[in-house]
């Protein structure tokens, strides 16, 4: 009998940044790996390359599941669609997991109906093929780096929308999600990395354990719970400055180059409806954008031509 596949898709997030084992990332994905089932490990080789995944690597596979890493730092929706999505199918996954949208709305090209749509094809594709979805509402990235109220809000406004998404569309696929957009955990600095936008070490074990109580609460989950505490010792503050002013800098600036000039637009636009008084209407446009993307994906699904 072959080993429970478990197989994530995604960014940064679920890539591990935050928290480093060796040279490489671990994250939340593969610490819950650990409990999802009980048994004997087994790993194999790729023979072609899967992701960020080399032909020849082993994949993990801890107890009685196999588990492969699919995501890839600064994706997007349209990556996991075009990219992750094929090679996720080719490994017939029992559980897969799809945490994806902050990246969209970091770029000047955010459209949510474009999110709706890639979100829904990529969810159907896994649950036709029978596999266990789990999804997350993901926290507002201009709160969680403490941009000045006109920038953060614009930013705030478009991951709500995704979020409203993220979970409309997870409940019409039967996913797993997880709330992980609001709560004391988004305050609680010992859970974040440097960064401000990746959870460190503690912080990814909080979602592994999250996660693992859903998929209990389903009885999908067999293994033993992550452990909540961490394994290796905090970076210093020395050392987190260091991974900041080099390759974290370096990752916000590759994710907002695009962003900026539009970001400074809406920044304008928003100090203007403040002044006036018309903020709601900002909110308004949002939801309605939000109710036609979701109102055309359901229309999408009544043609006859749809299947």
């Amino acid at each position: 009998m072959r080993p429970l596949r478990f197989v994530a898709l995604g960014d940064s997030l679920t890539e591990g940044v935050g928290d480093p084992v060796g040279d490489g990332w671990r994250g939340w994905a593969a610490l819950l790996a650990d409990g999802i089932a009980e048994g004997p490990g087994e790993t194999r080789e790729l023979g072609e390359r899967v992701g960020s995944v080399e032909p020849g690597e082993l994949v993990e596979s801890s107890g009685s599941v196999e588990f492969t890493n699919l995501a890839v730092s600064g994706s997007q929706t349209r990556d996991v669609l075009e990219r992750q999505l094929p090679a996720g199918l080719a490994l017939r996954p029992d559980v897969v997991s799809v945490v994806i949208g902050v990246n969209d709305t970091l770029r000047c090209t955010f459209d949510i109906q474009a999110v709706a749509a890639r979100l829904d094809t990529v969810y159907s594709a896994f649950t036709e093929q029978g596999a266990v979805l789990l999804t997350a509402c993901l926290p507002d990235p201009g709160a969680m780096l403490g941009l000045p109220g006109a920038l953060a809000r614009p930013l705030a406004r478009r991951q709500r929308a995704v979020n409203a998404v993220v979970h409309a569309l997870s409940e019409r696929h039967g996913a797993v999600h997880l709330h992980a957009a609001e709560g004391a955990w988004l305050t609680d600095r010992a859970l974040w990395s440097a960064d401000r936008l990746h959870p460190g070490e503690r912080g990814h074990r909080q979602l592994a354990v999250r996660f693992h109580a859903l998929l209990t609460e389903r009885g999908l989950a067999t293994g033993a719970a992550p452990s909540p505490e961490p394994e290796f010792p905090v970076p210093t503050t020395s050392a987190s400055l260091w991974w900041l002013a080099t390759a974290g800098t370096g990752w916000v600036a590759r994710r907002c180059t695009d962003l900026l000039p539009q970001l400074l637009t809406l920044a304008v636009d928003e100090m203007r409806h403040r002044a006036r008084g018309t903020s709601a209407r900002l909110d308004l446009r949002a939801a309605a954008a939000v109710s036609a993307a979701l109102t055309a994906l359901a229309v999408a699904e009544q043609r006859p031509d749809a299947a």
